[in-house]
């Protein structure tokens, strides 16, 4: 069996050590594997993706020293593989039209007088749609902006009630589909949701393990439960921890983080950076107001 992984970031800003730490973990499973590792830019997002992103990203992977096989994919250049795995969800009908804006939803949770169960904390929707006559459905999406909801509890009935995914030591994840929520999985101003995109892309280029942050451990089960409906492999996954900076906040775009390009122009070397990020328990002890010219003074005297 062929093994492969891939490293996949969104073009939405500068990449940050974060998302260094990120790619190099996938490197290291697939040096330890002797593994393919593909490079995929996320990019459906065209109001937050910007072309400049995608650039600067390979530049400083390949700052990095990141290596990858064969050509990089772009999601924004195959959005008919999604729109046709949306269309096989439409045709198994289990999926809906949402016109719901989220005042709305927050406004019908709060009407419902209880606050939403943890497991649905990722995507707590009360249902307004699900109901909705066909008819009046398709007069209102002749008009109206909408997302593409799926019906949890119709796609719990496609599926085996016994849905697991494994993770990288072959335990198995069980899932349950009905308390996953009516996630959005497709928005009429983007397109499909990264959701279903990233299920398509892996089944497309035969990913065998996926190696990605804990903050992604709740996306699992929906993607398990898309490759169920779409009759697509499933791949193991791995997720490993994420860096966090001297406040104890994991590293984020939003937060500005200390990006690759200004620590590379600051002059640090690559080795060192890679050096730092992969020792056990390794944290970003530096403050946002810190210029990476004295990050890169201090990174080569850390014990």
């Amino acid at each position: 069996m062929l093994l492969r992984t891939r490293f996949a970031p969104s073009p939405t800003g500068l990449m940050h050590v974060g998302n260094a730490f990120a790619a190099l973990q996938c490197q290291k499973w697939a040096a330890d594997h002797h593994a393919q590792l593909l490079l995929r830019i996320e990019d459906i997002d065209h109001t937050r993706c910007k072309p400049e992103y995608t650039q600067q990203i390979i530049d400083d992977l390949r700052w990095l020293g990141l290596k990858w096989d064969g050509e990089v994919r772009k999601q924004s250049e195959h959005l008919d593989c999604y729109h046709q795995a949306l269309l096989t969800l439409n045709e198994l009908e289990v999926i809906y039209p949402c016109f719901c804006t989220r005042k709305h939803i927050q406004q019908e949770i709060g009407r419902m007088g209880v606050a939403p169960h943890k497991e649905d904390l990722c995507d707590p929707y009360p249902g307004t749609c699900r109901h909705i006559p066909h008819s009046e459905r398709s007069r209102r999406m002749a008009s109206e902006p909408f997302a593409w909801r799926l019906d949890c509890h119709k796609a719990s009935k496609r599926v085996p009630s016994t849905l697991f995914w494994l993770d990288h030591q072959q335990q198995q994840h069980m899932v349950q589909p009905q308390q996953l929520g009516d996630i959005v999985i497709a928005r009429k101003d983007i397109g499909v949701s990264y959701h279903l995109a990233v299920v398509v892309d892996d089944a497309l280029q035969s990913i065998s393990h996926i190696i990605r942050g804990e903050d992604l451990y709740s996306s699992t089960p929906i993607h398990r439960l898309l490759q169920a409906l779409l009759k697509l492999p499933s791949p193991s996954y791995q997720h490993h921890r994420l860096i966090h900076d001297a406040e104890g906040k994991r590293l984020a775009k939003r937060n500005q983080s200390t990006t690759l390009t200004s620590l590379r122009h600051a002059g640090i070397s690559n080795y060192t950076l890679r050096q730092f990020l992969m020792r056990e328990n390794s944290s970003w002890p530096f403050k946002d107001d810190q210029t990476a010219a004295y990050i890169a003074s201090q990174l080569g005297s850390l014990p």
